[in-house]
């Protein structure tokens, strides 16, 4: 085997959706004012029994039940987060032995916001190299566990929810080769951390990384996986705020492409952002079998990570 492809996608997210509205009664803001700045409208939060474990093994099982392997055909286990509560045992773990994966590798890849395609990444080289034949990939994140809901310029952004991959061996590659890099310097630009534990960015500082750097690595992810930007049948961003994403997306060139927007109805949800929107964009069937898109997370550390995939 020469390659990896993505044989099957699949999401979850909690049931409480909680509106602009909703957040106008709790702190000074106001749908209006949310929808023009960041273009969210709606977010989903998890209950108390919802953890980042439950989103994960949620997801995943749907992925799995899409790919038609069994649990014990899965060898590697990666689950991107940087919310999960405990150090030990990982989310990768926990995900394993609730799905029944017998003997897998389990790893949880704390990149936040590029999470995910950090771990696609990683999964397409461990197949690549013949160490595992199928990979389970996840982000799951509860960022509404470490908001501040006092906060308007952050409370109103964040949200909960997962999405997964079933990744195998292929007899040639369907997943590209990554792009992926950080700017160290401005890593304390998003923050997770204190006690208790808050999320806190410096938005302008994010916003001009992303908008001006990021453009150029992405075509660069799309020259090295050899497809130009206007081949392109769907971009998925790290889903931060509608206001980046879419002058990213036109800068990159990619005229003809889906772009998707998930986070209008989900808002930011860290690692599990680009495959809960990919999932969503394969479920209702906006891309055919077989196109390209382009996957490209970015955002805390400050980092990112993008690659050209074919659609399962």
């Amino acid at each position: 085997m020469n390659g990896s492809r993505l044989v099957a996608t699949g999401h979850y997210q909690p049931t409480r959706v909680l509106t602009n509205d909703d957040l106008a009664a709790m702190v000074d803001t106001s749908d209006e004012w949310i929808t023009k700045r960041v273009g969210i409208r709606t977010r989903h939060v998890a209950g108390p029994d919802e953890g980042v474990p439950e989103l994960a093994v949620n997801a995943a099982a749907k992925a799995l039940a899409g790919s038609g392997l069994d649990a014990a055909d899965i060898d590697l286990v990666l689950v991107a987060t940087c919310t999960q509560l405990d150090r030990a045992p990982n989310v990768a773990a926990i995900v394993a032995a609730r799905l029944g994966v017998p003997g897998a590798a389990v790893m949880d890849v704390g990149v936040s916001c590029s999470g995910f395609t950090h771990a696609l990444a990683v999964a397409d080289h461990t197949i690549r190299a013949g160490a595992a034949r199928h990979a389970l990939v996840i982000g799951a994140d509860t960022m509404t566990a470490v908001t501040d809901w006092t906060d308007r310029t952050t409370c109103v952004l964040t949200g909960d929810g997962a999405g997964a991959a079933v990744v195998s061996a292929a007899p040639s590659p369907e997943i590209g080769p990554v792009v992926w890099g950080s700017a160290p310097e401005l890593g304390n630009a998003v923050r997770i951390g204190g006690t208790p534990t808050r999320f806190a960015q410096e938005g302008q500082t994010v916003y001009r990384w992303a908008t001006t750097r990021l453009p150029a690595i992405a075509r660069e992810a799309c020259e090295r996986g050899g497809v130009a930007p206007e081949e392109l049948a769907a971009v998925v961003l790290h889903q931060a705020n509608l206001r980046m994403i879419e002058p990213i997306a036109e800068r990159i060139g990619a005229v003809n492409a889906v772009v998707a927007r998930d986070v209008v109805e989900s808002g930011n949800t860290s690692g599990a952002s680009v495959p809960l929107a990919l999932s969503k964009l394969v479920e209702r069937g906006e891309v055919r079998r077989g196109a390209p898109m382009l996957l490209f997370g970015f955002g805390g550390n400050l980092s990112y990570a993008g690659m050209v995939v074919r659609c399962p």
